[in-house]
């Protein structure tokens, strides 16, 4: 299984596609906190916090994901790989946390250089240091958890389609559906008493509660739960078409 882990990670780092999506990720993050002029630029805020980076990060997350993500099966299903594969001494599920870690690794590589953001912050503070450093971790903790659950999601899609332009967007719409579509619809109160539970599925919901510093254990259990059902929602699409 190692080896396969591997063998994904230098897929993405021997192409232009992990190094695109790390230099897209911290343009775009980057051209948020310090070029854009706006209530989001930190130099404009006048106030020491990294905001900025953990409101705008998910929503480039939810269309960079889904575009590394999306050759993970359907590659492999469109050049005929994908029986190779499985021929291999390994379980299915073995084979769909190999693709999800490798690619769960190149988010975390994405992730690394931004704390040249959470430097500069700091010493920018009046006083030096003037930073909420437990919110900080907890957002970092947050987002990463979110990058992951994006990431099952992805998986999931690139074994449902052969085609990486519809696994694309329905990863696409699964991350927005599930990381603000909940939210909304919560927020239209339709379901009386039933809206906070739907509102509770939604990943803002959780990643935010994170976001506040406390590291509540079910916002950890949510995350895990939810890449672990995307997982298994992989391994049964994948069990299916053996079968056909």
């Amino acid at each position: 299984m190692w080896a396969l882990i591997r063998k994904e990670i230098n897929s993405f780092l021997s192409s232009v596609i992990g190094y695109v999506a790390i230099v897209v990720f911290l343009l775009l993050t980057g051209l948020f906190m310090w070029g854009f002029e706006g209530s989001l630029n930190i130099l404009d805020q006048g106030y020491a916090a990294l905001d900025t980076l953990f409101y705008v990060a998910p929503w480039v997350f939810m269309f960079l994901v889904p575009a590394v993500t999306m050759r993970s099966f359907s590659e492999e299903k469109r050049t005929g790989t994908i029986e190779l594969l499985f021929t291999r001494p390994l379980t299915d599920l073995q084979i769909i946390l190999a693709k999800y870690l490798g690619a769960v690794f190149l988010v975390l590589l994405a992730l690394i250089p931004t704390l040249v953001y959470f430097y500069y912050v700091y010493v920018l503070g009046n006083p030096q240091g003037n930073l909420d450093i437990g919110g900080t971790v907890g957002s970092y903790l947050g987002l990463f958890f979110l990058a992951a659950g994006f990431t099952s999601i992805g998986i999931f899609a690139s074994a449902v389609s052969d085609n990486q332009v519809v696994a694309f967007i329905i990863a696409l719409f699964l991350c927005f559906f599930c990381y603000s579509g909940l939210d909304q619809i919560a927020s239209f109160e339709l379901f009386g008493d039933f809206d906070r539970f739907v509102q509770r599925l939604s990943i803002a919901e959780h990643y935010d509660s994170m976001s506040r510093g406390v590291i509540d254990t079910r916002d950890v259990m949510y995350f895990v739960s939810l890449s672990g059902i995307f997982v298994v929602f992989t391994k049964t699409v994948l069990q299916s078409r053996k079968l056909s």
